[in-house]
């Protein structure tokens, strides 16, 4: 572009800048543009990328994996109490606990009063019998005999602490109160434990698990195809310890029914 000579250079500049305010409005509205345009992507690039990081953030915490390890983690850790015990009878009965205690003073002529304290709770005891021990298994014409181990407590015995009742009586000058509750606490397990391994226990447990263990040969049976009327067609158990010198004179445990 030629420019005209001015008379004078003011008027020179003047005659310059006015022909090109158009061109440099169209510059700077360009400009603006351009920049409004880099703003809104950047923006838009920095909100999809909050965007995307709250969705994965989401999916994070649906994903298997995750949520499988929450689980496991709250699985508490177990030792094993010993393989091979077959479990065969359980007892549930509600055992009272009681323990009393006396004081006296002045050669015993004087009672300060007696404390009495009370437990009351449901007890579930359990009974087994080992697999790693000697098991006889003999056949007496169509009948299975079956020699099995001792029948054992699991121990301790499980307490229902949810259904625990507590009850205390005190003397006119006894304030041991809370004291005795919480030796005669101390002295349940050690009680169950003894209450499990006694006789009487052991023989209310004893037929329910001998016929347990029946219905385990006999499965085995079944699985042999021998518990069949041609076959096998009857089990007797006869745990360790039992004095049965005549073992066809025993009652069958499981008979096959025609």
């Amino acid at each position: 572009m030629q420019f005209p000579q001015p008379r004078n250079n003011v008027s020179a500049w003047a005659q310059v800048l006015s022909s090109l305010r158009w061109p440099v409005a169209f510059v700077l509205a360009c400009a603006i543009g351009v920049g409004a345009y880099i703003y809104t992507v950047r923006t838009g690039a920095q909100a999809a990328a909050d965007v995307g990081r709250s969705i994965g953030g989401i999916a994070a915490r649906f994903r298997t994996g995750t949520i499988t390890t929450a689980f496991l983690a709250s699985i508490p850790k177990l030792t094993s109490t010993g393989s091979g015990n077959l479990e065969v009878a359980t007892a549930s009965a509600t055992e009272t606990f009681t323990r009393s205690d006396e004081l006296r003073i002045l050669w015993d002529l004087v009672s300060l009063g007696q404390t009495v304290t009370e437990i009351r709770a449901e007890v579930t005891y359990r009974y087994y019998v080992s697999l790693n021990d000697h098991w006889d298994i003999g056949i007496s014409n169509q009948t299975c005999v079956v020699k099995v181990p001792a029948l054992r407590p699991s121990l301790p015995p499980a307490i229902h602490t949810d259904t625990m009742e507590k009850r205390t009586d005190r003397g006119w000058l006894r304030f041991d109160a809370d004291q005795q509750m919480a030796e005669l606490e101390k002295a349940i397990t050690p009680m169950l434990v003894q209450y499990a391994s006694n006789p009487q226990h052991l023989n209310l447990a004893r037929e329910t698990a001998r016929k347990t263990v029946a219905e385990f040969v006999q499965r085995w049976l079944l699985k042999e195809d021998h518990w069949r009327s041609d076959r096998f067609n009857s089990i007797k158990v006869v745990f360790a310890g039992e004095e049965m010198s005549d073992l066809t004179l025993v009652a069958p445990t499981l008979q096959l029914r025609d």
